[in-house]
């Protein structure tokens, strides 16, 4: 190891700032397109390539542009009310829980790394803990928020530059999803950092309470990422199914024609659905995968020898993927053009592999550098694991490399450029149940080998580092963030941009750019959750196990039966919690399509185009139906671990966790491939630009009509239960990591009075 102390407390810092200052630089390229006049701020007309040019479109653009923040605004607040109180009372509770373990106690106890030292007392440890819970949860509203910001502020950009070509829309959205992805990055990062710094100023060489006060962020960050991907994704699936049933399939009318009640409503779902509730899940991923590893780290020879460049290893993989993520977003923005459609999704892909590659280099160079040549790591039960650094560049490694193999598999199997896709748009040839079959058989098929990545990376990793190399395994596949992250928003961003240009009435030529923008972002959306998941599955792994350190547990047997009953009961959960967000989407879905109808009904002139149809009433269905429904199944997730761990102790909880991992996993990657791959053929069909897609439509035939069908009923599966599973599983993980010494002294009272 040559780093010094001194040059942790400057990069990790820099790597932030540089983060921030990319973000902000491109979010002021993105404001140069003008959506308030007849030329931008750059000097370009805004016209299209045949000369066709009229200011009453800009006009029109930058009025939807405004219904849409104002909804998403809307939305968010009254989302953000009810979690304020929610993080209040959760506060209270971790305070009282941890603070009881000690007996309330003030007086200072004696320090596990050396007894002779004394270290903070309970109530300091119930504080921080509570502090950081607070400060994890105010970072993940945070992130949720700028990104809904930037991609209501882009939508329309991307819409207008659309008219140039191609390739410049393309530059707008990609350039807007990097602000959200390096903001986040970038302040996650940064404030987590400061909190480490800051808290050491109290704890001073108690690593091992630093970093469980610590675990606290991931909570904070992760608690807000359920609700928000829960409530965000039942608000933008209620509108989105509401608008295509009634419009599309009863009357007739395109995706985001102005004549349709839902269609504000259903861009304003894109923005707090899949930006700021994927903002926020990703943020949760990123928090809780550096808590764990930190957590485990304090307890081995680092935190013996009290080595603060070994300790702040995370945080530096962390710092070095933004500037490889810099890097990266130079090759799709200023190195290469899109100069044709075509272009967009092997673009897209070639981030994935330009950021892994050069990830690859500077993990080799952190690993080298900012870690001892040999140390140990503590496993609970069995012999401290002797661990050299070059073990540590392959376990980073092989979560990075895994990330990328989920990506180009998810990819395949949602992208309508390959066979699987295609296959399920040729069989609504005969209908939407054989369309429903095929595109169920594709999930469960794309399964496959996403398990087998994640399953080589936890076996290679805990064989060179034990429960250290699959928490630094999981940092590495978020290693890229800020590029994934990127590459995810573009897709809602995309998303709005073609429903603006259908609502005000541009030309075909601009339609058929912003649909394949589209077509991309839904592929690359589909990549993104995927690597959500992938990443929730070793997080979950990592603070599963420093969850079986912290709380003393030897070893966990599921023959025991406190340990299988844990385990089928887990491997339940996501099934149930699954049943309540969709059937939250079905009930919110039921009263859109009702209003809609009425407004198709009673309004008249409405579709004649003659009259406006009312879209702030289809907004506030969605935002009262969506508060109302993500509270069940946010308290199933939230009081599930208090219950197990208070009633039947730690080997039961344990039990618990690993169900729902293993469950968990596999629902998700199936709904939400299954739930791409339905909306891609539909959009196969919608394009055709294939002779084997053109003998399928056009809109408006029997097999499109069956398309947009799977279409439907994969919505809440790819938008609501499918992402928040992943927040299930880690979720429960880090709550029973934060809880552990209060279950370890105070859980089971239900057993031992049965026995």
């Amino acid at each position: 190891m040559v780093l010094g102390d001194v040059f942790v407390l400057a990069f990790v810092p820099a790597a932030c700032v540089v983060g921030i200052v990319f973000a902000l630089t491109q979010w002021y390229i993105v404001s140069r397109v003008s959506v308030g006049g007849h030329v931008s701020n750059n000097g370009y007309m805004h016209v299209d390539e045949d000369g066709v040019d009229d200011s009453s479109v800009v006009a029109k653009c930058a009025e939807i542009q405004a219904a849409i923040s104002e909804g998403s605004e809307s939305f968010l607040a009254t989302e953000y009310q009810y979690l304020g109180v929610f993080m209040g009372i959760f506060s209270v509770i971790i305070f009282v829980f941890l603070a009881s373990v000690g007996g309330f106690s003030f007086d200072r106890q004696p320090c596990d790394f050396d007894p002779a030292q004394s270290c903070p007392s309970s109530i300091a440890n119930a504080f921080f803990s509570t502090l950081a819970f607070i400060l994890g949860a105010v970072t993940s509203t945070l992130s949720g928020y700028l990104g809904m910001r930037i991609a209501t502020y882009a939508n329309a950009r991307t819409t207008l530059e659309a008219r140039r070509g191609v390739g410049k829309a393309f530059i707008v959205a990609f350039r807007s999803g990097s602000v959200m992805g390096f903001l986040l990055a970038a302040n996650g990062l940064l404030v987590l950092f400061l909190t480490i710094l800051g808290f050491k100023l109290y704890f001073g060489d108690d690593w091992v309470g630093l970093y469980e006060a610590i675990t606290g962020y991931g909570l904070g960050g992760s608690a807000v990422a359920l609700f928000g991907r829960v409530g965000g994704g039942i608000y933008t699936k209620a509108a989105d199914v509401g608008a295509d049933l009634v419009g599309k399939i009863e009357q007739n009318i395109p995706e985001d024609d102005p004549r349709n009640p839902a269609v504000i409503a259903d861009n304003v779902g894109d923005n707090v659905g899949d930006i700021a509730g994927m903002g926020a899940d990703l943020f949760g991923s990123f928090a809780e995968s550096t808590c764990a590893a930190l957590v485990v780290s304090s307890i081995s020879s680092f935190g013996t020898d009290r080595n603060f460049v070994a300790m702040c290893f995370p945080l530096i993989i962390s710092a070095a993927g933004i500037f490889v993520c810099l890097l990266t977003t130079l090759f799709a923005t200023d190195l290469f053009t899109i100069k044709e459609m075509k272009e967009i999704e092997p673009t897209l892909k070639r981030q994935l592999v330009i950021s892994t590659v050069l990830m690859t280099g500077a993990i080799f160079l952190v690993s080298w550098y900012a870690l001892p040549e040999t140390f140990t790591i503590n496993v609970v039960g069995h012999e401290p694991k002797v661990v050299k650094n070059w073990h540590i560049f392959f376990c980073v490694g092989s979560g990075l490399w895994a990330g990328l193999i989920i990506g180009f598999v998810t990819e395949y199997f949602t992208s309508n450029a390959y066979q699987p896709v295609q296959d399920v748009a040729d069989s609504c040839r005969t209908g939407a149940a054989t369309n429903i079959i095929f595109g169920l058989a594709l999930g469960y098929k794309s399964v496959i080998i996403p398990v087998f990545a994640i399953a080589a990376a936890i076996y290679l990793s805990y064989s060179l580092a034990a429960m250290y190399g699959i928490a630094v395994a999981a940092l590495g596949m978020l290693s890229t963030l800020a590029t994934g992250l990127a590459i995810d928003a573009y897709g809602p961003i995309s998303d709005n941009a073609g429903g603006i240009a259908e609502m005000a009435g541009m030309s075909h030529e601009v339609r058929e750019r912003t649909d394949a923008l589209d077509a991309a972002g839904n592929t690359t959306a589909a990549i993104g959750k995927g690597f959500a998941i992938g990443s929730a599955a070793l997080v979950s792994l990592a603070l599963f196990g420093a969850y079986v350190s912290r709380a003393g547990i030897a070893s966990v047997d599921v023959i025991q039966p406190k340990e299988f009953v844990g385990l089928i009961v887990g491997a339940m959960l996501p099934y149930w919690f699954s049943a309540m967000t969709m059937k939250s989407v079905g009930k919110a879905a039921l009263a859109m399509v009702e209003e809609v109808r009425r407004q198709f009904r009673t309004i008249p002139g409405l579709m004649e185009g003659t009259t406006k149809p009312d879209y702030k009433r289809c907004v506030q269905i969605s935002t009262d139906a969506s508060i109302k429904e993500m509270i069940p199944p946010g308290a199933l997730v939230m009081l599930t671990p208090l219950i197990v761990g208070t009633l039947f102790g730690v080997e039961t909880l344990a039990g618990l966790l690993a169900g729902a991992l293993v469950s968990g996993v596999q629902i998700a990657i199936s709904a939400s491939n299954t739930g791409g791959a339905w909306d891609n053929a539909k959009k196969y069909i919608e394009a055709g630009n294939s002779e084997h897609a053109k003998s399928l439509g056009p809109k408006g035939s029997d097999a499109h009509k069956a398309a947009v069908i799977g279409d439907t009923v994969g919505d809440p599966l790819k938008d609501t239960s499918g992402p928040s599973l992943n927040i299930l599983i880690k979720l429960m993980a880090v709550e029973s990591l934060v809880f552990a010494p209060f279950f370890a002294a105070n859980g089971g009272w239900l057993f031992r009075i049965w026995t």
